[in-house]
C-alpha cells in the first residue's frame, strides 16, 4: 500500500512544502519551495499540476534498526559497563 504526505512550513525566507511517500520500496521525499505563504486552494492547485514532475529521493527503509529498538535502560547499562572496562584497563 502506497501512502503520502505534505508538510508546509516556514523556512526563513520561504515557505516549502515536504512531500513524503511511502510504499513496498520504502520512503522516499521530495522538497518544493512556493516562496510566499501559499493558500490551501493554492496548495491543491500546485498537486493536482506538478504531481507528476515532482523528484523524489531514492528510497529509503524506514524501518528502524534493531539497536535503535532496544529498551533506553539497558542502553544505558551497556555503555556503563564499556566505560568501566576502558577505565579499569588505564
Amino acid at each position: 500500500m502506497t501512502t503520502g504526505s505534505l508538510t508546509v512550513l516556514f523556512e526563513e525566507p520561504f515557505w516549502v512544502g515536504i512531500f513524503e511517500t511511502n510504499d513496498d520500496e520504502g520512503l522516499r521525499v521530495c522538497k518544493v519551495t512556493f516562496g510566499a505563504e501559499p493558500t490551501e486552494k493554492e496548495v491543491m492547485e500546485f498537486v493536482d499540476k506538478n504531481w507528476h514532475r515532482l523528484q523524489f529521493s531514492q528510497a529509503v527503509d524506514d524501518t528502524p534498526a534493531a539497536e535503535n529498538r532496544k529498551n533506553a535502560k539497558r542502553l544505558l547499562r551497556e555503555a556503563k559497563k564499556k566505560n568501566a572496562i576502558a577505565w579499569h584497563r588505564d
